[in-house]
């Protein structure tokens, strides 16, 4: 198969983003020459930036989509269209001769015979090879490749050491990232905030210079305000006060990142920074993980049933003394190799 121009589209939050990362390396491995253009979400697509094998990144979403296309010709060989947005399928029929997407039942109606269909998995499958299976009918095969990608400019990482700097966090090691909550719809997949307590009590025996830097939005630092009030010497907020790719430039810097099943953990795992990563059992760490990440601790929610046969769904469930293990084995490790100086 030749091809020469290759869209992908993907509007989705950071986590789906980041995930759709090995499938545009294996893109490109195939189709070196192929101009891989990526549409994301506009509020989205900064965590793609830099990545090399895009050649042009843009946003769209399933509101701007309908008013997109209509002009005569096709700049595309083929487009692969993620999600179940019939707006951006039909968009993607407008500027391309082959769309790929799943089967979905949003896309029913739509039965041209230049829209291939792929039939999505009859079992849950890690969320890469899910990915992957839009790529098949272009003739890509499972990347010999599947960590996920972000690329940091020289230019973010400067401005990020002085802004640590300026926050009196540097010079703290280890400099420990907390990811305390998922965004709201996905609330049962947060770690109780008394746990993340007794965390940082822990840490801080082993390690009195540790620093704990709270990741997330303005929402993650107003809730945070209780472990801020307890640790007021060892928790900085940085929550709500830096853009993405300013914060994926601080979690860059992190000797350590723990958090909740969320955008940011992606991030981390793509990384590659040492990391404990909490995942609940409706979404199964063998689902979600970074792969190929040997920096990865992932720790499980158990799907175990009360007296009266009903899963216990807290994350509770979830032990500090799980995660306080998993924690110092990897900051040992690093100390080990010195990569940490405490």
């Amino acid at each position: 198969m030749k091809l020469s121009s290759i869209l992908v589209i993907s509007v989705a939050r950071i986590g789906d983003t980041v995930l759709l990362s090995p499938c545009l390396k294996a893109i490109k491995a195939q189709y070196p020459a192929a101009k891989l253009t990526v549409l994301a979400h506009p509020k989205r697509m900064e965590v793609l930036e830099n990545l090399p094998v895009i050649d042009h990144l843009g946003g769209i979403t399933k509101h701007s989509a309908a008013w997109r296309g209509w002009l005569p010709g096709r700049a595309y060989d083929v487009v692969l269209v993620y999600g179940r947005d019939a707006a951006l399928v039909r968009y993607a029929l407008r500027v391309a001769k082959t769309v790929v997407c799943f089967d979905e039942p949003e896309f029913a109606d739509i039965s041209t015979g230049r829209a291939v269909k792929v039939r999505p998995p009859s079992m849950a499958i890690h969320a890469v090879a899910h990915r992957m299976m839009l790529t098949q009918p272009i003739s890509i095969v499972v990347p010999a490749d599947s960590r996920l990608s972000v690329a940091l400019t020289q230019r973010e990482l400067a401005w990020i050491d002085a802004f640590i700097e300026g926050k009196s966090i540097g010079g703290h090691h280890p400099l420990i990232g907390l990811q305390l909550f998922s965004f709201p719809a996905k609330a049962h997949r947060d770690w109780p905030l008394e746990n993340f307590s007794a965390f940082v009590r822990r840490i801080r025996e082993a390690f009195p210079n540790a620093m704990f830097v709270i990741l997330g939005d303005r929402l993650a630092a107003q809730r945070a305000e209780a472990l801020v009030e307890e640790f007021p010497e060892a928790v900085s907020v940085v929550a709500g006060q830096l853009s993405l790719r300013q914060s994926m430039a601080l979690m860059s810097r992190l000797d350590l990142y723990v958090g909740v099943d969320t955008g940011p953990t992606h991030i981390a795992g793509a990384l590659g920074i040492p990391m404990v990563a909490m995942y609940h059992w409706k979404y199964p760490a063998n689902n979600l993980r970074p792969l190929q990440n040997e920096w990865c601790t992932a720790i499980e929610h158990p799907a175990t049933a009360n007296p009266g046969g009903e899963f216990v769904t807290g994350m509770e469930a979830i032990t500090v003394d799980q995660v306080v293990d998993a924690a110092m084995t990897l900051l040992r490790s690093a100390v080990e190799r010195s990569w940490l100086c405490v």
